[in-house]
């Protein structure tokens, strides 16, 4: 026997049960995406590697230990996306989305890092981004997070939506001094990667997952002790708006997010005691991405959402397509089951056919497993039969010439009774 190739660590498949559920959660996404007036990007999966380095930060995990970089043929060095912001930025300032223009954008699809696979977490793992463009004030802050908690809300999922303000880049640098401060007559107690963050992005030393760091981290300088005025403006204003929008939150004075291109805003959603270290979804505002990457002076905010992490939460699950008829057939009549298959498609209808040749009661029990509306069976050349229906169940033969003017009826009459 030839032996069996495994798959890569930490890159898993979705297989049918699983890729049906999570097509019934994207179903509810797109269409609070479209509620909320936002339009779908498609993205590349890769990228120059300069733009990680640019946008994301190089004195970051991703940058310096995670990212799946390579040269190709002409020695340019390429990488899988890790994230989806900066990938965003480049394409809508090439295509030249950004200038003087309000932009709501989503996208979606699978990102690379070479991490520790564990629970909820993957090398190749799936995100649904959610970015505003052209919007400076905190009322689109407010909109974007509005959307997220509807969304987790429509899913069942409960979490815990954190906010904090990180001001401008003069006040994060005022802040840094008084952070490094801190860590360096602490520094005893800093694990290996904290001394490494410390010496080259010091703000990066907060987002430490090490428990043993937990309680020096409670200790340190708050951030929003060093905002400046306008930006403690900004924050009220934007929890006045939250406020007004019914939106529960917590501010957390410590939360920075683990990129560089944050300014003002930042947010997470954490659920409770479901999954550890599990930020369901993150974001915040990035106003001087737009411009770092090549493009003008744009106020931009959004934010991901962890699919894999969301499909582990959630509770609600929207109902999943099923068949409106199930074919059972012999080999023999599969080509007159094939023929009435997509007479019935040609109507709008969705139909399985049974063609594995299996026996009448195997097909029944398939049909009944795919909850189709109605079940039929090619009984021979001239006859097909209705077998069962959601409401009635042996309800005669047919002509084959009859089959589907009688099934859009019966379907029609079953919507009626519904109430649908």
């Amino acid at each position: 026997m030839t032996s069996q190739v495994a798959g890569v660590r930490g890159v898993a498949p979705l297989l049918p049960a699983d890729a049906a559920r999570w097509a019934a959660v994207e179903d509810v996404l797109r269409a609070l995406m479209g509620a909320y007036g936002f339009h779908e990007i498609r993205l590349p999966i890769l990228e120059r590697t300069e733009l990680y380095a640019r946008a994301v930060g190089e004195v970051t995990d991703i940058v310096e230990k995670e990212m799946y970089t390579f040269p190709d043929r002409n020695g340019d060095s390429l990488s899988l996306r890790p994230e989806g912001t900066a990938g965003c930025v480049r394409a809508g300032v090439e295509g030249g989305l950004f200038h003087n223009q309000v932009q709501r954008l989503w996208y979606q699809g699978p990102m690379f890092r070479h991490e520790r696979p564990q629970k909820g977490r993957y090398r190749q793992f799936h995100q649904w981004g959610v970015e505003a463009y052209g919007m400076a004030g905190p009322a689109i802050e407010a909109e974007v997070i509005a959307l997220g908690t509807r969304l987790l809300a429509r899913l069942g999922v409960e979490a815990r939506l954190l906010i904090n303000s990180l001001g401008t880049p003069a006040c994060r640098e005022r802040y840094r001094e008084a952070l490094v401060d801190y860590l360096e007559v602490h520094r005893h107690r800093l694990d290996e990667d904290s001394v490494r963050r410390l010496e080259r992005n010091p703000l990066r030393v907060l987002d430490s997952k090490n428990p043993d760091m937990a309680a020096l981290l409670a200790g340190a300088p708050a951030i929003f002790d060093y905002l400046s005025p306008e930006s403690r403006a900004h924050f009220a204003l934007l929890q006045d708006h939250l406020a007004a929008l019914g939106v529960a939150f917590e501010v957390a004075p410590r939360l920075v997010r683990g990129l560089d291109y944050y300014t003002h805003t930042v947010f997470e959603w954490t659920p409770h005691d479901r999954l550890a270290q599990a930020t369901v979804a993150a974001g915040g505002r990035y106003d001087s991405l737009v411009s770092g990457l090549g493009g003008g002076p744009t106020p931009a905010v959004g934010f991901a959402i962890g699919m894999e992490r969301l499909m582990a939460l959630v509770t609600r699950e929207p109902p999943r397509p099923v068949p409106d008829v199930f074919i059972m057939t012999s080999a023999p009549l599969e080509g007159r089951a094939l023929a009435l298959a997509e007479g019935l498609r040609d109507a709008g209808l969705r139909v399985e056919t049974h063609l594995a040749g299996a026996s009448a009661k195997s097909q029944m029990k398939r049909a009944r497993e795919s909850g189709a509306r109605v079940v039929m069976e090619a009984r021979d050349e001239a006859q097909v039969a209705i077998v069962r229906t959601e409401i009635a169940h042996d309800t005669g033969a047919l002509v084959w010439a009859e089959a589907v003017a009688r099934i859009l009826q019966i379907l029609g009459a079953e919507t009626s009774s519904d109430g649908k």
